[in-house]
């Protein structure tokens, strides 16, 4: 599930709104012991792009 939430986000990176969207779905899918390394490789992935979209969903989760 990982995988498919990292290859889901990277497509649809392109749009705000969907990024978002889809981040929050992920969020909800994957396994408490996968959040870290999710939250890590979205933060160096896509940090710059939407730091206040990932800030926002990583504190809720």
């Amino acid at each position: 599930m990982l995988e498919l939430c990292k290859e889901i986000l990277t497509k649809v990176s392109f749009d705000r709104l969907l990024f978002q969207k889809e981040l929050n779905k992920a969020l909800k899918w994957l396994q408490s012991e996968e959040l870290e390394g999710f939250r890590e490789w979205c933060l160096s992935t896509f940090g710059k792009k939407y730091p206040d979209i990932l800030k926002s969903a990583f504190r809720r989760s």
